[in-house]
């Protein structure tokens, strides 16, 4: 039994138990990934996944506790290198974030400039994806962290540390007779078409929420995945915007006007997610902190040696 062997199960689970994908993956070849898995399965005694014919099609129950193991194993290997490139250059490395677009566009970029300052060697990436997809990153070792408000606390692989709270406004271009609607209620913006954002961003879930609670169907003429495209959309008259608080920007957001819904619908929490049992470089406690200054390197160490996923202040 090897480590490359553990790799290669880990691969092909992780590909949809598509060998090829996996071999392409770990740039190798088709026949030397089904050659380690057989040698694998012969040593323990077991299968590890079901066949028809040369097809893999299903995980056999050993094989769920195989695959469980090695992935603990290759967490822990790569904890092992995190912890030599820690000593080695303490200041030098790489820092993948997959996070959404409100994040990347309006949250982080004053962070991202003050942790670059302090850190110029660090090589960093952004990846914007979905809550789901940057958590699925996070989950596979393709990324450190995910910045999110979806899908991070239903992750069981990872621990979910809480960073701030938001809620939502209204915007519409000026003039437009409910930036003038005191109070603002749910029954006046369902009086209008909507434009908001797609059900897999930016607590959707929770503005459905709050209208179905009041028995009102609203006009929804277009979803989109990030604010931006629901602002030119509102611009051309399309609808109303419902979008987070924190994307309208007054000096780039001109012919909006705005108005504030934070007391329609339930406060929304984003999160930072990391892998259980990660042993984080230094620079990643310090990005962290620097996004969420109640995110200590204690706070954080404390959390990841937690058994649940997710953890609160």
């Amino acid at each position: 039994m090897n480590l490359q062997q553990l790799r290669y199960v880990h691969e092909v689970a992780r590909q949809g138990l598509s060998i090829s994908a996996a071999a392409e993956a770990l740039f190798t070849s088709q026949p030397g990934v089904s050659k380690q898995i057989r040698q694998l399965e012969q040593e323990l005694g077991i299968e590890i996944f079901r066949r028809q014919g040369k097809r893999l099609v299903a995980v056999t129950e050993p094989g769920r506790h195989v695959l469980a193991i090695a992935a603990r194993l290759l967490g822990e290997l790569d904890n092992l290198r995190q912890v030599g490139a820690e000593y080695s250059s303490e200041s030098a490395g790489s820092l993948t974030i997959a996070t959404t677009h409100t994040q990347a566009r309006y949250v982080l970029p004053p962070v991202i400039h003050a942790f670059m300052a302090r850190y110029p060697d660090v090589r960093l990436s952004l990846r914007q994806v979905s809550p789901t997809r940057g958590c699925e990153l996070v989950v596979a070792g393709e990324a450190d962290l995910v910045i999110a408000t979806e899908a991070v606390a239903e992750t069981p692989e990872l621990v979910s540390l809480p960073c701030y709270e938001w809620n939502r406004c209204v915007i519409a271009p000026l003039g437009h007779p409910i930036l003038d609607t005191s109070p603002l209620s749910l029954e006046a913006i369902a009086r209008w078409p909507l434009v908001t954002y797609d059900s897999a961003f930016t607590g959707r879930g929770l503005i459905n929420r709050a209208f179905r609670a009041r028995a009102l169907e609203p006009r929804i003429v277009l979803t989109a995945l990030d604010a931006d495209v629901i602002k030119t959309y509102v611009r051309t008259g399309l609808g109303i915007g419902l979008i987070a608080r924190m994307a309208h920007d007054p000096e780039t957001d001109q012919g909006l006007g705005v108005a504030d819904a934070s007391h329609l619908f339930d406060t929304s929490l984003t999160r930072i997610g990391l892998r259980h049992k990660a042993w984080l470089r230094g620079y990643v406690h310090a990005f962290i902190e620097c996004f969420a200054p109640h995110l200590t390197r204690r706070v954080i160490e404390r959390a990841l040696s937690e058994t649940g996923s997710t953890f609160s202040i």
